[in-house]
C-alpha cells in the first residue's frame, strides 16, 4: 500500500510541476473532489464510500486526466487489500494537429491524437495504455472522445496484449433555473488473455455520473458544487469471468457529492 500511494503521490507531482513548467502553455484546468457512498458492488466488499480527487486540462498540444480513487469497505475486510484501498489512472494526450500543425477533421473526428494512460492500484496491478484517439463533433455534446487502446499489463499477470476501446463523453441539459450534467465514459476490453497465471476474461465497464448543479441554483457559482448518482455496470469485472460461483457482474448506484476548485 505505501508503494502505491508514493506512485500516485509521484504522478501528482509530475502533473503539477508540469503545469507549472508549462506557464502560458496552459490553457485551462479544473480540480475536483467527490465524495461517493454505494451498496452491492460485486468481487470487493459490498458496501463502499470513496473520496475521489480528479484533475483535467488543456495545453497547447494536448489535455491530460488524472485521478485517484481512496476507497473504504465500511470496516469490511477485502481478501487483497484490507478495509482500505487506493488505485489511480494518469491519462495524457498528446494532438497530431496541434504538434504538426495541421488539420486532422473529416466527418465528425475534429483532431487525432496519440491517447495513453497509467493504471495503478493495490496488489501491483499496472497497466500500460496506448493508442491513437479521436476528438468528435456530435451535435449538444459538450465534448465527446474516443480512445483505441493497445493494453499492457506489468509482470506476468494476465491482461496483456489485449484492445480497449474507451469512449467518454459529457452533456448538460437545462432544469428550472439550473442545469444536469450528465458525463462518464465506458470501458470495453474486446479480447480475452491467457498465462500460467490465469485467465483475463474480456469485459465491459459503462460508468456514467447524473449531476444536477447545485452551486447555480443556490445563487453560488455554476458548475461548481453537484449532487447526484454515479451508475456502475460492469459485466466480468477486473476481467473474472462470471460464474454461478462467483458473481463478478456489478450493477450499482452510488450517491455522490462534487466539487469543484
Amino acid at each position: 500500500m505505501i508503494r502505491t500511494q508514493k506512485n500516485l503521490l509521484l504522478g501528482a507531482a509530475l502533473l503539477t510541476t508540469g503545469q507549472v513548467m508549462a506557464g502560458d502553455l496552459l490553457l485551462w484546468q479544473t480540480n475536483s473532489l467527490s465524495y461517493l457512498y454505494g451498496k452491492d458492488f460485486a468481487v470487493n466488499p459490498s458496501i463502499q464510500q470513496t473520496v475521489t480527487f480528479e484533475h483535467a486540462d488543456g495545453w497547447k498540444y494536448g489535455d491530460n486526466f488524472m485521478f485517484i480513487d481512496s476507497t473504504y469497505y465500511n470496516g469490511e475486510q477485502d481478501r487483497n487489500k484490507g478495509v482500505h484501498a487506493y488505485y489511480g489512472e494518469f491519462s495524457p494526450r498528446l494532438s497530431l494537429g496541434k504538434i504538426l500543425d495541421r488539420r486532422f477533421e473529416f466527418g465528425p473526428i475534429k483532431d487525432v491524437l496519440l491517447a495513453m494512460t497509467y493504471e495503478n492500484g493495490e496488489d501491483d496491478s499496472e497497466a500500460y495504455l496506448i493508442g491513437p484517439g479521436f476528438n468528435l463533433a456530435i451535435p449538444g455534446f459538450n465534448f465527446f472522445t474516443l480512445n483505441l487502446y493497445y493494453r499492457q499489463t506489468e509482470g506476468s499477470r494476465p491482461g496483456s496484449d489485449v484492445w480497449q476501446v474507451s469512449p467518454a463523453w459529457s452533456y448538460t441539459l437545462p432544469l428550472g433555473n439550473s442545469s444536469v450534467l450528465i458525463d462518464g465514459y465506458l470501458d470495453w476490453v474486446v479480447d480475452n488473455d491467457q498465462n500460467a497465471r490465469g485467465t483475463y476474461h474480456a469485459n465491459v465497464h459503462f460508468n456514467p455520473q447524473i449531476k444536477y448543479d447545485l452551486g447555480k441554483s443556490m445563487g453560488w457559482r455554476e458548475k461548481q458544487v453537484y449532487v447526484g448518482i454515479e451508475y456502475s455496470y460492469w459485466k466480468d469485472k477486473y476481467g473474472i469471468e462470471n460464474s454461478a460461483n462467483f458473481d463478478t457482474n456489478e450493477n450499482t448506484t452510488s450517491l455522490l457529492v462534487k466539487v469543484h476548485f
